[in-house]
């Protein structure tokens, strides 16, 4: 289950939140108002990580892809699926959008672009250490 992780530093305007669990990171950018202006699901968190973005104002972009793959729509197609057994627990509105996105993506006929071979994370999307069992949730550190 994705899990919100505190402390993550806002980027004026916008708020950022991330949600987390083993398998996916959701870094999401809202208004004040809470409306969702961009979001990165990254997926697969290992050397093969990949990340489909949604901008309000630059559509769809699916990063972390072999160009060549045929791959890409079941890849897709099981992440999406795997994201709605993991996002209970992420706010309504925010899964609600997310959720949307990602069928509407999949509802395209023509794949999204590519802008990179692999998912660069910024500073403060640097992955979490795995914490012992039993223990609290890391916090996000503040740049």
């Amino acid at each position: 289950m994705l899990h919100e992780i505190v402390g993550v530093a806002d980027e004026p305007p916008a708020r950022r939140r991330w949600f987390h669990d083993d398998f996916f990171d959701l870094f999401v950018w809202q208004t004040l108002d809470g409306e969702v202006t961009l979001f990165q699901l990254c997926y697969g968190i290992d050397s093969s990580e990949r990340a489909l973005v949604w901008h309000r104002q630059g559509g769809f972009f699916h990063d972390g892809l072999d160009p060549r793959s045929r791959d890409e729509r079941r890849s897709t197609e099981e992440a999406v699926a795997r994201f709605a057994a993991s996002a209970p627990t992420v706010p309504k509105m925010i899964r609600q959008t997310v959720e949307s996105r990602l069928n509407e993506y999949l509802k395209q006929s023509a794949p999204a672009e590519t802008r990179r071979s692999t998912f660069r994370r910024a500073a403060w999307q640097k992955r979490l250490s795995r914490a012992p069992a039993g223990s609290q949730p890391a916090k996000a550190s503040r740049p």
